[in-house]
């Protein structure tokens, strides 16, 4: 019974100098973390396991401490049994590189948006620190528009799709324009969706031209404001009306899903001048008229801002014309007598003619 029990404390003991083997990953106990960034690990072993702030990670100006604090589990590579001072060499790095490769392809596979920190921008483009791989976004994929400064990026979480991976040379090429692009897409197709005559949008004046306006519908859509929507004046300077940059409320005038157009009106356009214009003039009225327009069959005169009449080539004068330029300049003043009203269709015909002779005759000198 002696021998059997000595055998036994004898193959206990010899059990126990046999070099335990490691696998190529082990999981173990935090032990401590000195003050250089070395990270000690119990990993249930006969000697202890040490990270080294090399095998930490590539970035040298992180700190295990702000990731990490005794008794926490943490997971490595063996890189090396002994380093000489009878630790195990372990790698943490090498794992996170492993998981986050993982993790990055599959990501890469299923198409997915990376949100991610802008860690530098330089002369060609930006660069992203994620999944312990360095990603490059050319300045043409950035969104920025051309002669912008990126600069603005700089420590700002940008959203991106990678468009290029080379496993092999760790190429990764990724694009914000892509994911830009998305989302206006997914916005105009909700805007066309849900847009009809009637509704009420805060638009921004992105543009102004001799015709009208166009104006930004919440950064997604553009519609037209034509200058007759701005003003009843027909002759109106809608640089005078309204300004590159103002904010307006404009209402949906008119749809074409199918084209894409949008028509506008604009609510502070005010009353039609039209409605009261019976109580204005009357026939026999003399007024003092302003020449807006000459065509060969007459002159358009303004009587006030948004009232407009004719006078035709038979009524500006006694004597026949070959043209209404013979008697005529564009922005001459002169006086007229009111021969026709139509409120209805907004109609005005008038006679410089009728004034020939009298003491109401006025034709401005030019």
């Amino acid at each position: 019974m002696e021998n059997e029990k000595e055998l036994s404390f004898e193959e206990l003991y010899n059990e126990s100098l046999k070099e335990t083997k490691l696998e190529k990953t082990v999981t173990g106990k935090i032990i401590s973390i000195t003050e250089q960034g070395e990270i000690f690990v119990d990993i249930h072993y006969k000697a202890d396991g040490i990270i080294t702030k090399k095998e930490y990670s590539d970035d040298e100006t992180k700190n295990p401490k702000d990731e990490f604090k005794v008794g926490d589990t943490i997971i490595a590579d063996v890189l090396k049994q002994n380093d000489g001072l009878g630790n195990v060499v372990l790698s943490y790095k090498r794992v996170k590189q492993r998981e986050g490769k993982k993790e990055l392809e599959n990501k890469i596979k299923n198409n997915e948006i990376f949100e991610e920190k802008v860690k530098e921008i330089n002369e060609k483009g930006i660069i992203i620190e994620a999944y312990n791989k360095r990603i490059f976004i050319p300045l043409s994929l950035s969104g920025i528009p051309r002669g912008e400064d990126a600069s603005k990026l700089q420590g700002q979480k940008v959203k991106f799709r990678i468009t290029e991976y080379d496993a092999k040379t760790n190429k990764i090429i990724g694009s914000i324009k892509n994911v830009l692009d998305e989302e206006k897409n997914a916005k105009q197709q909700e805007f066309w969706n849900n847009v009809e005559v009637g509704k009420k949008y805060e638009g921004t004046v992105a543009s102004i031209s001799s015709y009208g306006a166009f104006i930004d519908l919440n950064g997604i859509v553009q519609g037209l404001l034509h200058v007759s929507e701005i003003s009843w004046d027909r002759n109106a300077n809608v640089n005078e009306i309204l300004k590159q940059g103002q904010k307006i409320e404009v209402t949906i005038k008119d749809v074409d899903k199918e084209n894409k157009r949008i028509k506008l009106s604009y609510g502070e356009k005010g009353q039609n001048p039209w409605n009261n214009i019976n109580e204005k003039y009357h026939i026999n009225d003399i007024i003092k008229v302003k020449v807006v327009k000459i065509m060969p069959f007459g002159a358009f005169v303004e009587l006030e801002p948004g009232i407009e009449g004719l006078v035709h080539i038979s009524q500006i004068a006694e004597r026949k014309l070959a043209k209404p330029e013979e008697e005529l300049k564009l922005n001459m003043h002169v006086n007229a007598k009111v021969i026709d009203l139509d409120k209805e269709n907004e109609k005005i015909e008038l006679s410089i003619k009728e004034l020939e002779g009298t003491s109401n005759e006025y034709k401005e000198e030019i």
